[in-house]
């Protein structure tokens, strides 16, 4: 498991310990401020733990939901418009308007993994959205599986998130030529 400096203090470890259970390699430092129990830790896990307040959507997010089966290249994570950039070649970060952000976050587990995502109805949006921008096959991949499950989907949430986003009557049009 991953753990940041305050979580070990909360832990009742001191420097001194923390300095010793390195030495005794009982944990093992990955980065400023960021601890691993084992040696091998999963990047997924420390991406959630570095950027809490980030949301893991686009292509990862897709692959997460199990709605395509191409495992992404990178991490794609959403951030607020007023975050820095992330410098880490493994993590394409999208910028997302303050008022968009939180809409469809929720809190998964992915190989025991806590992150952030968004749910597959925020991300079918997602998709119809940005439909111009990827590949016809990925597309049609995705949407055919969206139609394998399109009885849990929450019609109630797809139109409340629809209300908040520009073009959203046209956004639901095309969802319901496509999905339905």
């Amino acid at each position: 498991m991953i753990y940041n400096y305050t979580e070990l203090k909360s832990k009742g470890l001191n420097d001194r310990k923390i300095q010793n259970m390195l030495a005794n390699k009982e944990l093992y430092y990955i980065e400023r401020g960021i601890y691993s129990d084992i040696l091998h830790y999963d990047r997924l896990e420390l991406i959630a733990k570095k950027y809490p307040k980030a949301i893991f959507a686009s292509e990862s997010a897709y692959f997460y939901l199990g709605l395509t089966d191409y495992i992404p290249k990178h991490y794609f994570i959403a951030t607020k418009n007023s975050t820095r950039k992330i410098k880490d070649e493994k993590i394409k970060q999208s910028f997302v308007s303050n008022n968009l952000f939180e809409i469809g976050k929720e809190e998964f587990v992915y190989s025991n993994i806590k992150i952030n995502m968004y749910n597959k109805e925020r991300m079918l949006i997602e998709l119809i959205k940005n439909r111009n921008t990827i590949s016809y096959d990925y597309y049609k991949e995705i949407i055919g599986n969206y139609r394998d499950i399109v009885n849990d989907l929450n019609m109630s949430k797809i139109n409340n998130y629809l209300k908040v986003f520009a073009n959203g009557d046209k956004i639901f049009e095309i969802i319901h030529k496509e999905v339905f």
